[in-house]
């Protein structure tokens, strides 16, 4: 079981979320293949190094190309976000992105309460 997050990591989360969500937000969604995303959690390891990046995409058909997109770009996301936090942190943390399908499991039991 994984301890507790630190408060400093929880801090470091939440701003790299939200540099994250605007950097994503400011390339439009014409850059991500007509589709939404959304920084929706961030969770960042204890020595800072690496954070693992929650996104939850809509329609959920564009996931999989979005995701790949986003593994692609990866580099350049981290070096825009250097830029952004680099006043707050030393090391940018190394970027690993996720699907979250919380949205997807919601509407998956939505749909069998309605039946």
């Amino acid at each position: 079981m994984e301890k507790p997050a630190s408060t400093r990591q929880n801090k470091v989360a939440r701003e790299i979320q939200k540099a994250l969500a605007e950097i994503i937000r400011s390339k439009g969604m014409a850059a991500m293949g007509g589709s939404l995303v959304t920084v929706s959690e961030v969770r960042v390891s204890p020595d800072l190094s690496v954070a693992k990046v929650f996104v939850s995409v809509f329609p959920s058909e564009k996931q999989g190309p979005v995701m790949e997109l986003l593994e692609e770009q990866k580099k350049a996301l981290r070096g825009e976000l250097g830029h952004v936090v680099a006043k707050q942190l030393r090391i940018v943390p190394e970027l690993t992105f996720f699907l979250d399908t919380t949205l997807d499991y919601a509407e998956h039991i939505d749909q069998l309460l309605k039946k």
